[in-house]
């Protein structure tokens, strides 16, 4: 096991934040929980007062061998993956950053993974354990540290994608991976459909892909593993060579179809593997982007939130609306949910967060 060094900067501040917590219950005020604040656009805006996670930091737990990390919530997600690095691994999920000032808590609570999801996990897949602090100022742990303690209900994957609305998350277990020993991008220029028809192909033999992405008449694909099988699976697929910076920018949404001045709205629509074409009038090619091999893809839309979410909700998906970074007037950002998942919601919220406090209204109007 690697001796894991506190760093100046490493603290525990965990008593501080369940006082504040504490006092907050007691007066019925809500809290809006940020870390760095980078996915801020990412859900409903919180009235409340700022309770920042951003002091609270540090790694404090990291054996390789075993491939676990645990790690405080405001610490910056660089900081760990830099610390990852050094040793040969890294986060599987490839959380987006969004920027620098990202942390491990937001990476938890919002829950968005980057292009290798499909392929090695969510960032829930990779949760062991998590400690949070309740209502009540209680600090619970839930969840261990290796897989064969996370059994029957839990509680510590239920906070993945919380957005902070069910307690405050102050340190996380997570499980790691190694670095693929090679890694080759390609490009290949074909249409839409061949590329579909290509993907499920490929599918159905083992090759070396870690991330598919069609964007502007061309597949993009990455190929990680042994040199071997990587430099074999490359000669094969042909096609030209492709910088890897497109997956980070990819990921951090930093390509043209994201960066690009456009009113419209920007879509996420999450749906089922080998979905053909949404039958979406007036939508151009050019208005989408394929990630995940098509089961993640983003759109361009000026068409109505109903329309876009009957079509998913028809080929068994869900829509996402990030149009709050472009101003104000977008639609509510998520998926409104069926009657009785939103009963069920409103159960949990009332148990784990009985006076509102946590993120009020980050996630839908009533929760």
């Amino acid at each position: 096991m690697v001796e894991t060094r506190p760093q100046p900067t490493d603290q525990d501040v965990s008593e501080a934040l369940a006082e504040r917590i504490r006092r907050a219950t007691a007066e019925g005020s809500p809290l809006r929980i940020v870390g760095g604040d980078t996915k801020a656009f990412y859900g409903r805006p919180v009235d409340g007062e700022t309770l920042s996670t951003r002091e609270h930091r540090g790694i404090t737990y990291y054996d390789p061998v075993e491939l676990i990390v645990s790690v405080r919530s405001g610490t910056p997600l660089a900081e760990l993956e830099a610390t990852l690095a050094e040793n040969g691994q890294m986060l599987g999920c490839e959380p987006p950053h969004f920027g620098a000032a990202a942390t491990v808590g937001g990476m938890v609570a919002t829950g968005l993974s980057g292009p290798r999801r499909p392929w090695a996990g969510s960032v829930r897949d990779f949760v062991l354990g998590t400690r949070v602090i309740t209502h009540e100022g209680h600090q619970q742990r839930f969840g261990g540290e290796v897989m064969k303690n996370v059994a029957g209900y839990d509680l510590s994957r239920l906070m993945v994608g919380a957005q902070g609305t069910l307690g405050l998350i102050t340190e996380v277990s997570l499980k790691v991976l190694p670095r693929p020993g090679a890694s080759h991008s390609l490009r290949l220029e074909m249409p839409l459909a061949d590329a579909q028809a290509k993907l499920a192909e490929w599918g159905r033999h083992p090759l070396p892909i870690t991330a598919a992405a069609w964007h502007a008449g061309a597949l993009h694909l990455r190929l990680e593993g042994g040199p071997s099988s990587v430099a074999a699976t490359r000669e094969r697929l042909g096609g030209d060579e492709l910088d890897t910076e497109f997956w980070t920018a990819l990921r951090e949404q930093t390509l043209d179809f994201f960066s690009r001045d456009d009113a419209r709205a920007l879509w996420r629509l999450s749906l089922p593997h080998n979905t053909p074409s949404l039958a979406l009038s007036g939508v151009q090619e050019a208005d989408m982007l394929h990630d995940w091999a098509g089961t993640q893809r983003w759109l361009r839309s000026d068409l109505p939130a109903d329309t876009i979410r009957e079509a998913c909700a028809r080929a068994g998906g869900h829509a996402t609306c990030l149009g709050s970074r472009q101003g104000p007037g977008q639609p509510d950002p998520f998926m409104p949910l069926e009657p009785v998942v939103a009963k069920y919601h409103r159960n949990l919220k009332a148990q784990l967060d009985p006076k509102g406090i946590f993120n009020p209204g980050r996630l839908y109007a009533e929760l």
